[in-house]
């Protein structure tokens, strides 16, 4: 199927030129990756009257630590982080859950921080952004600026970035040690959305961090799990204690993918085994990152 409507096409190649297109066209969309972009476009799920190509702006590139921060630019793909290095050594489970996003030749196009602007709550990139508190690089008409992850998804489709603003890069701080572990469930591997994703992240004297997403309107942290995890050890009491905070904490739905039960179920099996393979790799032990714990 092709692009039904028209839009002007707009290639700026450098940042004061894409902020001038950006905030001199109401209504106008970025493209990066383009792989959640074109298929809205297709399906005319939204019909910008333009769109402003930004893989040729500088400085939008590249994977590097600075000091105790790990900086992902705008335009790096999935691909690109599977290949760092520096992302293995950091944040190992957000290389997890890169692996874990469609095929090969979608990760090769979509960018991690096109995952997020796109604010799907089915996004692989959103829980593990959350567990690994992650910052959001603004640049915009009134300058630079930082938005938490955590406050950066409002909705459906929908995040914190203002009126003629522009993603620059990815800031995570690096945890100077941890284990973690990203488990998604979909109907097959490839390219389907998860029908649950969970992000665990363990940290010493037994605090977690946990994350979901496909299970309520956006990607979230869960708060109240890790507080009732605090301190800890994962046995069966504890693990008895974890239903009832997860179906507090989660809102599924029932779609072509799963049923709200089969989540809500799956939620619980997850969050269990993401704990486990966790805490195992905290200690220098448990699966391969990458290796499925489902």
């Amino acid at each position: 199927m092709t692009i039904a409507h028209d839009f002007a096409y707009l290639h700026p190649v450098t940042m004061p030129d894409a902020l001038a297109m950006l905030s001199g066209h109401e209504g106008a969309m970025l493209l990066a990756g383009g792989t959640d972009l074109v298929p809205w476009l297709r399906d005319d799920a939204i019909t910008p009257e333009v769109v402003i190509d930004i893989k040729d702006v500088p400085g939008l590139t590249g994977i590097e630590i600075d000091g105790g921060t790990l900086r992902i630019g705008a335009l790096t793909t999935f691909s690109d982080l599977i290949a760092s290095t520096a992302a293995h050594r950091a944040v190992p489970m957000l290389v997890e859950a890169a692996h874990t996003v469609a095929s090969v030749g979608v990760r090769n196009r979509a960018t991690l921080v096109g995952n997020v602007c796109s604010a799907v709550p089915s996004c692989d990139a959103g829980p593990a952004l959350l567990a690994y508190e992650a910052v959001m690089d603004v640049i915009g008409p009134a300058g630079v600026r930082s938005i938490p992850i955590l406050d950066w998804f409002l909705g459906p489709r929908r995040q914190a970035l203002g009126k003629g603003e522009i993603v620059t890069s990815v800031s995570i701080p690096i945890l100077e040690r941890h284990g973690a572990c990203y488990v998604k469930l979909s109907r097959y591997r490839g390219e389907d959305l998860a029908q649950v994703g969970v992000a665990v992240v363990a940290l010493p004297g037994r605090q977690y961090r946990v994350a979901y997403g496909a299970v309520g309107p956006v990607p979230f942290r869960a708060p109240a799990i890790e507080a009732y995890l605090a301190g800890k050890d994962l046995d069966a009491e504890t693990l008895a204690g974890l239903p009832t905070l997860i179906g507090a904490a989660i809102s599924p739905i029932d779609d072509v993918r799963a049923s709200k039960e089969y989540r809500t179920h799956m939620s619980r099996v997850m969050l269990e085994r993401g704990l486990a393979a966790a805490a195992a790799r905290l200690e220098g032990g448990g699966p391969p990152y990458g290796e499925s714990v489902i």
